[in-house]
């Protein structure tokens, strides 16, 4: 039986000794990209590695480390200062002099203030160190610029649902580093479920499984299945029924978009947290919420589109779990809103006429004449410019000749928009009239 008590964790034994065993990232690391020739070729420049957690920024310095046959020198931020960068760097002088390259790599980067920082440029700039910095925060904001323009930044991005399932599967066939002597047996749809609630993780996805396992060996019954319901259990998460995929996924968007529609703020969050904590894309569920604001609220209420996409910036910045409150507050903005489909409609309209009719030129009066020909062409003759004329408006045909009194845009008369239809109303008495707005 395999001792939990000694080992060290999974994760960390299952660790990549080599860039074939490494999973993900194929756009950096896949045969002949740019980070594969760096190392490859032996030419390794000081880098940043930028990348949510369980990416494998870590494990990329240790491969480059041990591909390259450098001195390696691992330096955290968090326990890590100043003075101790004074002994890394005696002793990387010494391998120089040796002919030996030093990798300092220096987790969470970011945590070093600037004058810290500064501490690194006079070494990195001679040769001294090739540093290679780890960090979870957007280096634009958290590095100085002298110590950025002295590295590359390479973006890590989370892993993929089928990454994290080949590294669950290997964990489980590995007899040296991994579970394969429990010989474990594995229930349908368990290895997706630790993907998807791992959100790109890998260390996350390999302790959920090690957990499990943990509990089912310590039990100590011969029962070598984990199931569904054993690792809820450990992980005292439950397993919702979703699939991104598939029906349940359109159910359930479509459930908070008409609870959205409907005014119903209770039934919006609860159905955006359905979506949420059954591991959906928190960014998809973002993209619907902006497309709600145009769609069904529109200019009854414009600071909706607003509101939606500075959700959407709040989660960029702050990511999971955090996020989430961006997203429900959007949501209940949005359900408490007033509503109005008539930038939706009106869009639809105006499709249709250009799918049914004729391209129809621009009016001479509306093109512009920059050149002594085109104003000899009548360009821009006859156009009543409106700041000349009183409250900057001027009654004037702005569509083309056919679709002149063209009514597009109905305002609804909710909320903000029952301004809007004041205006174009005294704007456009007889077209408004006309049209039965």
């Amino acid at each position: 039986m395999y001792d939990y008590t000694q080992a060290s964790p999974l994760a960390d034994r299952l660790r990549p000794r080599t860039l074939d065993e490494f999973v993900g990232q194929n756009y950096l690391l896949g045969e002949g990209k740019v980070l594969y020739r760096v190392i490859q070729s032996d030419q390794i420049p000081s880098m940043i590695f930028w990348g949510p957690p369980g990416t494998g920024k870590t494990t990329l310095a240790y491969i480059i480390a041990q591909k390259t046959g450098a001195y390696f020198v691992s330096f955290s931020a968090v326990l890590s200062g100043v003075k101790d960068l004074r002994g890394v760097i005696e002793e990387a002088r010494k391998q120089q002099l040796e002919g030996r390259r030093t990798i300092l790599f220096v987790d969470e980067i970011h945590r070093f203030n600037k004058a810290q920082q500064d501490a690194f440029l006079p070494h990195v700039e001679k040769g001294a160190i090739i540093l290679i910095g780890a960090t979870t925060e957007n280096p634009s904001f958290e590095i100085i610029p002298p110590l950025l323009s002295r590295t590359r930044v390479f973006t890590l991005n989370p892993l993929t649902d089928e990454d994290l399932i080949i590294i669950l599967q290997r964990a489980l066939q590995d007899r040296e580093r991994g579970l394969g002597n429990l010989e474990l047996e594995i229930e349908p749809g368990v290895l997706e479920y630790i993907a998807r609630i791992s959100d790109g993780d890998a260390r996350t996805a390999l302790n959920a499984l090690e957990l499990a396992a943990a509990i089912l060996v310590g039990q100590n019954n011969g029962n070598k299945v984990i199931t569904l319901e054993g690792l809820q259990d450990a992980l005292q998460r439950k397993a919702l029924l979703y699939d991104k995929d598939g029906e349940e996924h359109y159910n359930l968007i479509s459930a908070l978009h008409k609870s959205l529609r409907g005014s119903d703020p209770d039934a919006a969050l609860y159905w955006l947290a359905r979506m949420l904590e059954a591991g959906e894309d928190p960014l998809y569920v973002a993209r619907r919420l902006i497309r709600f604001a145009s769609e069904d609220i529109g200019n009854a209420d414009p600071q909706a589109l607003t509101i939606a996409v500075s959700a959407m910036q709040a989660f960029h910045f702050i990511g999971l779990p955090e996020g989430k409150l961006a997203l429900a507050q959007a949501t209940v903005y949005l359900a408490c809103a007033p509503k109005s489909n008539a930038i939706y409609e009106a869009y639809n309209k105006v499709e249709k006429d250009i799918q049914q009719s004729p391209s129809y030129p621009v009016p001479l009066r509306l093109r512009n004449a920059p050149t002594h020909l085109m104003k000899s062409l009548g360009y821009s003759q006859g156009y009543k410019y409106p700041h000349h004329y009183p409250n900057s408006f001027v009654e004037e045909d702005y569509l083309p000749g056919p679709l002149r009194g063209r009514v597009y845009y109905q305002p609804k008369g909710q909320g903000f928009e029952a301004e809007v239809k004041r205006r174009l109303e005294s704007w456009w008495p007889k077209k408004r009239k006309k049209s039965g707005n």
